[in-house]
């Protein structure tokens, strides 16, 4: 009986807590942990970088391959002439001539000078056919105790010719100036690679000019020269050393004329710089009557190569 009491009254009390709590209810207190709060930083922007300078495409190495043109110094009356020419006052009474009065042609023949060369220098244009001089008149002529050559060095890689004289007594050379030409037709079976032949060859005296109408064969046809052969042909003699084909049949010459729309003959200058011809030379009609007016009455070679650095040229480099 005395447990029943003692648990009866352990009942109630815990009943009277119970409904206690519910009237006054407290939230438990939760165990906190000494945590800092630190803020997730965002993924960091990548910091700007200074631009780096862009780097220049990728060049070809510059060839230093000689350039120049000092032809006007050939015609000049002033002290910018080159030393291997000389200025002379036309009279028509020389030492040199008896009997007669000496005209342009025989200045051209005593000094070893070409009348169109005179006659350019005379004229002080590029005009070598005019040759009307009057006492007083002056006009350049190569010296006559200058032993000169003159030497063409052409690369068949390249389109190009380089023009030099050469000083035989101090054995040096000066490059006059330097010209884009057209070769022969390419043609893997040669030796050269076209049409036009490496080696070097003398240059021959039986010249011509042509003029439209002035007729000539050519391959066993009747043809008007200058439609083949422009305006200048100057051959090669004979082969020097290394040549691949025979001298015969070749030469330096104009490019070809041909008629326009309005059926004038004019120059075909798309002539120049390609790989067209049957192995000659060609060379725009400007150009290959100045080389003429100067080679004509010297002894001249021409040199070819496949690449300008293969060639073999005479005397030493003379700069100015």
């Amino acid at each position: 009986m005395k447990y029943f009491l003692i648990g009866t009254v352990a009942l109630f009390g815990a009943i009277g807590f119970v409904g206690w709590m519910k009237r006054n209810p407290k939230p438990p207190q939760p165990r906190q942990e000494l945590v800092q709060e630190i803020p997730i930083p965002k993924k960091a922007e990548p910091v700007a970088k200074a631009p780096e300078p862009k780097k220049p495409p990728e060049q070809k190495v510059a060839e230093s391959l000689p350039d120049a043109d000092r032809i006007q110094q050939l015609f000049a009356l002033d002290s910018s002439k080159l030393p291997i020419v000389e200025t002379v006052s036309y009279t028509s009474r020389v030492p040199w001539l008896k009997g007669r009065p000496a005209w342009i042609a025989d200045y051209a023949s005593y000094y070893g000078t070409s009348r169109h060369f005179i006659a350019r220098s005379l004229n002080k244009k590029v005009d070598y056919l005019t040759q009307k001089v009057s006492p007083g008149d002056r006009f350049n002529v190569f010296k006559k105790d200058k032993n000169i050559n003159f030497h063409l060095l052409i690369d068949l890689s390249r389109c190009k010719m380089w023009f030099y004289y050469i000083d035989l007594d101090s054995n040096e050379r000066v490059l006059l100036k330097t010209y884009k030409v057209g070769l022969g037709r390419l043609d893997p079976r040669k030796a050269s690679g076209c049409l036009t032949p490496t080696g070097k060859y003398s240059l021959g005296e039986k010249i011509a000019i042509y003029k439209p109408g002035t007729m000539g064969l050519f391959q066993d046809q009747k043809t008007e020269m200058i439609r083949i052969f422009g305006s200048r042909w100057i051959p090669f003699e004979g082969e020097i050393e290394g040549c691949t084909e025979p001298a015969k049949g070749l030469g330096l010459h104009g490019a070809p004329w041909i008629l326009d729309a309005g059926g004038q003959l004019v120059e075909d200058k798309a002539k120049i710089g390609k790989y067209d011809s049957d192995g000659c030379i060609r060379i725009a009609a400007n150009d290959i009557e100045e080389i003429f007016s100067i080679v004509i009455t010297k002894p001249a070679t021409v040199e070819l190569v496949k690449d300008y650095r293969e060639a073999k040229l005479p005397g030493k480099e003379k700069n100015f």
